[in-house]
């Protein structure tokens, strides 16, 4: 296949390039600074900042999809600049993307674009499958709007699949990253009581789901989590016997409101999303339990 993919240097998108470009795909990459992103990844690169105006069709035009990951990180403290910033890269950057699958030509036949499971918002111990309805809260609004862009594709006649990302295991990055310190130190436990759900998923996964979203026929969204979430305390226990280390050190709520505002509420919130579509679809995870998850992305 000949595909473009937007977001490429991030912590899947590095993932995803090469899984593409391993198996035979010829893998364009639109990044704002296209020689960094050439160079750390070694295929084409065209220039584009999502929020400055429409995708080029020179790295469109004749391809057969496109895989939409870019946006600002959630994983900031959520001043009004920041949360301007992560709703105009992800709405507007995805209106620019589709702005230039219009004029492409010929035009891709597939948009698959990353959402996230915040979409859902707190919402408990309620079995959240796709057809669920969305939550009220910031991070839940933006994606709303995230994906309301995407899929204005489908008038344009192109398939659009929409994966909602839970939280990614993988060592060298994100949320897994940010925890190791604290457990490796004996000092993790879990967060706000423990008792929400954390909808987790191994970055291979989240490979493996795009590339199926890819070659299959699949439409719409599609929660992109391992198949049994687990509570907070659950996840806790389980990475503190992947490192045999205690994890029974609470973390009050209060302390991460403190320190990261409103944005705490992505950890002290819980959706317990289940990827009902992807299995239906026959999807098969290479990494469905947390334990043996856990050691995977931490070998």
């Amino acid at each position: 296949m000949d595909v473009t993919v937007t977001g490429a240097t991030g912590l899947i998108g590095r993932r995803l390039v090469a899984a593409l470009t391993d198996r035979g795909d010829r893998v364009t990459v639109l990044s704002r600074d296209a020689g960094r992103a050439r160079s750390a990844l070694g295929v084409e690169a065209v220039a584009w900042d999502p929020v400055a105006g429409q995708a080029p069709c020179a790295a469109l035009d004749g391809r057969d999809a496109v895989l939409h990951l870019a946006g600002a990180p959630v994983a900031q403290r959520w001043t009004a600049r920041a949360k301007e910033d992560i709703v105009r890269s992800r709405v507007l950057g995805t209106r620019n993307l589709v702005a230039g699958l219009l004029e492409a030509d010929p035009r891709p036949a597939a948009l698959i674009a990353a959402s996230a499971v915040g979409y859902y918002g707190d919402r408990g111990d309620a079995v959240l499958g796709e057809d669920a309805p969305p939550g009220d809260d910031f991070l839940a609004r933006a994606c709303v709007g995230w994906e309301a862009e995407a899929d204005a594709a489908s008038a344009l006649g192109v398939r659009v699949a929409r994966l909602r990302t839970g939280v990614v295991l993988d060592r060298s990055g994100g949320a897994l990253k940010t925890m190791l310190p604290p457990f490796r130190a004996g000092l993790g436990g879990p967060v706000a009581g423990g008792a929400q759900y954390l909808p987790w998923i191994h970055a291979d996964d989240v490979v493996g789901m795009y590339l199926a979203a890819l070659d299959g026929d699949w439409r719409g969204p599609y929660n992109a989590s391992a198949p049994e979430p687990v509570t907070n305390r659950a996840f806790s226990k389980a990475l503190g016997r992947a490192l045999r280390r205690p994890a029974v050190l609470p973390v009050p709520a209060l302390a991460l409101r403190l320190r990261y505002g409103e944005m705490s509420t992505v950890v002290t919130a819980g959706q317990r999303a289940v990827p009902r579509r992807a299995l239906q679809a026959g999807h098969a995870f290479r990494h469905p339990g947390l334990d043996a998850a856990l050691a995977d992305a931490l070998a």
